[in-house]
């Protein structure tokens, strides 16, 4: 894991000025970001009989903060939603290249009406961090993501229909979430925010049986191209080892979705991903990377 104080130097930065509605984020993704960026939410996750809980941290990526997803271990006794919703704001992402600006809160509930909206009741204590005004805007993304997402993932909603997430802070709305986003609109998840490149299995610091592995993940250019690189580690070492391009799928099922197949012997490996840019091959764009074992 990243110190805490890198952590907290990736999202600290002077406030800024305007406060902006949870229901109307301001445009995060600049027109002249490069090709690849996301231009829509990420699909809706699928029903699943697991307890294992779907979770949205924050990271960086060329120049620009995106959503990525990672599935954590989470007591079945609690609601869905709201144990999704304590891994984010109280436990640290496996991948040491995500981080969350939120706090772990004194409160914290949540329910879902039969209009598909759900809404999240947290302490005031849980925004106890220092952040500029797009992150407080991906933070706030961040928990409408996580709720949707373990909403879905559980089979609580009708996921042919908008879902949107309430914020309440003390039973409040209105409350200014990190004196930058005005909340209590229904919020649906914003388009831009989810990665480029996301590699989704295996999780950072997972192991495997050796032999072939199978890499999946997702694009946000579905048909796009895409370059892999697997990295063989030694301690601090890391060398070359395997690597080859890929193509996400185009069909609407299975849209951006990649996968790489390796053949890979016990040991500890990184694996990267990018997407081509066309008319430079050269350049690796919004490179997303993970470290495994393969025993």
């Amino acid at each position: 894991m990243l110190p805490a104080t890198l952590v907290l130097s990736g999202c600290v930065a002077t406030p800024q000025g305007g406060i902006t509605n949870s229901g109307s984020p301001s445009e995060l993704i600049p027109a002249s970001a490069s090709a690849g960026a996301p231009t829509t939410s990420a699909p809706l996750e699928t029903t699943q009989a697991s307890n294992k809980a779907p979770v949205y941290w924050i990271g960086r990526s060329n120049d620009n903060v995106f959503l990525y997803r990672e599935f954590r271990d989470v007591p079945e006794q609690e609601n869905p939603v709201t144990r999704a919703l304590k891994v984010m704001m109280s436990q640290k992402p496996l991948d040491p290249d995500y981080f969350t600006p939120w706090q772990n809160p004194k409160k914290l509930a949540t329910s879902i009406s039969g209009k598909n909206v759900i809404t999240v009741d947290v302490s005031a204590d849980a925004f106890n961090s220092n952040v500029d005004a797009a992150m407080a805007e991906h933070a706030v993304q961040q928990l409408v993501y996580t709720a949707t997402a373990a909403a879905a993932s559980a089979g609580l909603i009708d996921s042919g229909q908008q879902i949107q997430v309430v914020v309440l802070v003390d039973g409040h709305t209105d409350y200014v979430a990190f004196n930058h986003v005005r909340l209590g609109s229904p919020t649906s998840r914003g388009v831009g925010m989810v990665a480029p490149v996301w590699i989704i299995d295996p999780q950072e610091g997972t192991s495997v049986d050796d032999g072939t592995v199978r890499i999946t993940g997702r694009s946000t250019v579905p048909g796009g191209k895409l370059r892999w690189e697997i990295l063989r580690v030694d301690g601090s070492v890391k060398a070359p080892y395997l690597n080859g391009t890929a193509a996400a799928a185009s069909d609407t099922a299975q849209s951006g979705v990649f996968n790489i197949s390796a053949s890979l012997g016990p040991g500890n490996y990184e694996v990267r991903v990018s997407q081509l840019e066309a008319g430079n091959p050269a350049q690796d764009l919004n490179v997303d990377t993970r470290g495994f074992t393969v025993k």
